[in-house]
């Protein structure tokens, strides 16, 4: 999934990597299951946002850069916060999270959030109140932004769970009305598990969130890696590539 503007970015922006001695290996980290933009592979992270910032990281002059699954989400945002991950991919941002990490802009994807139902399940929703009195459920670990996390928290009634799995589990055994899913990784997930015509993925959606790149606050990286990569990943964005690396990442989903 390279593409040649990575040759072009390398002699637009200057080897920052050179300028931090302490910082001998980036390491990068997100979501074990959030295809096509990340998704746990032998021990490591793949997808298009560990291949995105791979790439930029490696045109700025960091030569050793390694992906590492730490076997969850909850985990890899615990990583991040305690500097073992240098980069965390694939994040929202909110005001727990901007307390340790720092985030580069722009945002690469905008990335909706679906309301899923058991099939001949559906009701009406249109707007966030259409929730109240019914059981949801989500993944553990997931944010999907301050103001709904606030709703959320406030007025709904959602249960935690380990994982997309687990949720759909839920949603088929009656346990919960509904299931708060990423569309993306929800469709793939309910692709492989056979359960179209058995879930239905409501039209209106949650939330369409900004999605992130963020760098651990106690990174030794951080300094010489923050500006660079900012503009970096702009000119990626601007040019199309961060999307094309999205839809080479789907596309490769079909082949698994």
């Amino acid at each position: 999934m390279r593409l040649p503007s990575l040759a072009v970015l390398s002699l637009a922006v200057p080897l920052v990597a050179l300028a931090a001695p302490d910082c001998q290996e980036l390491v990068v980290t997100g979501h074990s299951f959030y295809p096509p933009v990340a998704w746990a592979s032998g021990g490591k992270v793949v997808g298009a946002a560990p291949e995105l910032v791979s790439g930029i990281a490696k045109a700025l002059g960091f030569t050793k850069v390694t992906t590492k699954d730490f076997g969850s989400w909850e985990k890899a945002q615990a990583a991040a916060r305690s500097g073992e991950a240098d980069v965390i991919v694939g994040i929202y941002r909110n005001t727990e999270r901007v307390e340790y990490l720092d985030y580069a802009e722009p945002p690469f994807m905008v990335d909706p959030v679906s309301v899923v139902v058991r099939a001949g399940a559906t009701f009406p929703y249109a707007q966030w109140s259409d929730l109240k009195g019914k059981k949801g459920v989500t993944s553990a670990g997931e944010s999907y932004g301050n103001q709904f996390d606030g709703y959320m928290a406030r007025e709904l009634t959602v249960a935690r769970v380990p994982g997309i799995d687990k949720a759909f589990a839920a949603v088929l055994d009656g346990t919960a009305d509904y299931a708060i899913i990423a569309f993306y990784p929800g469709r793939d997930a309910a692709r492989k598990q056979g359960l179209f015509g058995k879930v239905s993925f409501l039209p209106k959606m949650i939330v369409n969130a900004d999605m992130f790149v963020a760098f651990s606050k106690k990174s030794k990286c951080l300094g010489a890696l923050k500006d660079g990569f900012a503009k970096a990943l702009k000119a990626e964005v601007d040019s199309g590539r961060a999307n094309r690396l999205l839809e080479a990442a789907n596309d490769s989903l079909g082949d698994q």
